[in-house]
């Protein structure tokens, strides 16, 4: 028989081993992100970058003690329906929180499902106001919007002295979102849309909309589309003789674009909303860059997995600053209590009722050769 020394002494030792086990089991238990993006079809390009991006930096993230996150993904094709079965299944599968969707289509499908349940949804790779406004308590975007996009492209156009701007959009919820932002922009100078034509989803049927807008002889067109449709109409334009200027808002997929161009991308200019993963003045440039070295080739340097990187980053830091034992309720109070701190160069801002961490817009061109420059 023990004594009353040595059974205090075994049920301490007991109750350590139970927490330890516990502690264990919980570090175990791996976070789960659900994720629905393109991963086949004309937008696939965007998907697959994202992901590998985010993954890069979550594989270094997971692999110090007692980390663990897991990014479960679902092919959506870039089609709302899909995305929406896919997120009632993501949701039904109970993961911890929605990351990395891609496009405004998507996004929107997903978006109610989100709310109601309560599910953090963090970073979707659109800048539409639709998302942002109005204002939801489980929604955190990384990047600037369209109409900051937008704006800085027809500052830089009339400032160059470009007046007659034509729009070359995608025929749904995104495509409309870049022409609110360019129409916005042009109206603020007394200005609108010389022209306008549609592509439809997942398309690259653009011949009509090259004759509409080719007609009105712009000086500029301003792209809101996939990268597959906006090298269509850039290649059918210049057959037709069109010597204008080309700008895409970031959601193009720049190294997609350039890569369906080759050659014919030169002069074509996109809007960024990350650091360029080139420049190796910024941190977190460097910082990434590394990764990708390390990462043996398996992740590809480019303004798209540039993104997914900072989204999983900026996630993680809300994760570390949540109250308490992981929820959904402490990673939106953990993201909510980062207030001006810079990622490497990258600026990011939430507040209690400010779910936008960046306005963040800059221009590259595509070159000949294929690279994107600053």
């Amino acid at each position: 028989m023990m004594n009353r020394r040595q059974f205090s002494v075994a049920a301490a030792g007991a109750a350590m081993l139970g927490n330890f086990q516990i502690a264990r089991a919980q570090s175990e238990t791996p976070i789960v992100l659900g994720q629905s993006a393109p991963f086949s079809g004309p937008a696939a390009q965007l998907g697959i970058q994202f992901y590998q991006g985010a993954k890069l930096f979550l594989d270094g993230y997971n692999a110090q003690p007692g980390r663990d996150i897991e990014l479960r993904f679902l092919d959506d094709g870039y089609e709302p329906d899909r995305c929406a079965a896919n997120t009632r299944k993501l949701i039904d599968d109970d993961v911890f929180a929605l990351f990395g969707y891609i496009g405004t289509p998507t996004s929107l499908a997903a978006l109610p499902l989100a709310v109601k349940d309560k599910v953090p949804f963090i970073a979707p790779f659109t800048g539409a106001m639709a998302l942002r406004e109005p204002f939801h308590k489980n929604v955190f975007h990384l990047r600037a919007s369209y109409n900051d996009e937008t704006a800085v492209i027809v500052k830089q156009l009339t400032h160059l002295g470009l007046k007659k701007i034509a729009v070359f959009y995608q025929n749904d919820a995104y495509g409309k979102a870049g022409l609110d932002g360019v129409t916005l922009a042009l109206s603020q100078q007394d200005l609108k849309p010389l022209a306008q034509a549609t592509v439809e989803r997942n398309s690259v049927e653009v011949a009509g909309a090259v004759k509409t807008i080719i007609a009105t002889k712009p000086d500029a067109v301003v792209q809101i589309g996939a990268y597959k449709a906006c090298a269509a109409f850039i290649r059918e334009a210049r057959k037709a003789g069109y010597g204008g200027t080309f700008y895409n808002v970031s959601f193009v997929g720049t190294q997609a674009l350039a890569d369906e161009l080759g050659k014919e991308g030169a002069g074509v200019v996109v809007t960024q909303v990350v650091p360029s993963p080139y420049n190796a003045a910024n941190g977190i440039t460097r910082e990434f860059s590394d990764a990708v070295r390390k990462s043996g080739g398996n992740t590809k340097a480019n303004f798209s997995s540039m993104e997914g990187y900072l989204a999983a980053k900026v996630l993680t830091e809300g994760l570390k600053r949540a109250p308490g034992k992981p929820s959904r309720d402490s990673l939106i109070a953990g993201l909510e209590s980062i207030d001006k701190q810079q990622f490497g160069g990258f600026d990011v801002s939430f507040s209690a009722r400010n779910h936008v961490a960046s306005k963040f817009v800059e221009l590259s061109m595509i070159t000949g050769d294929g690279r994107i420059r600053t």
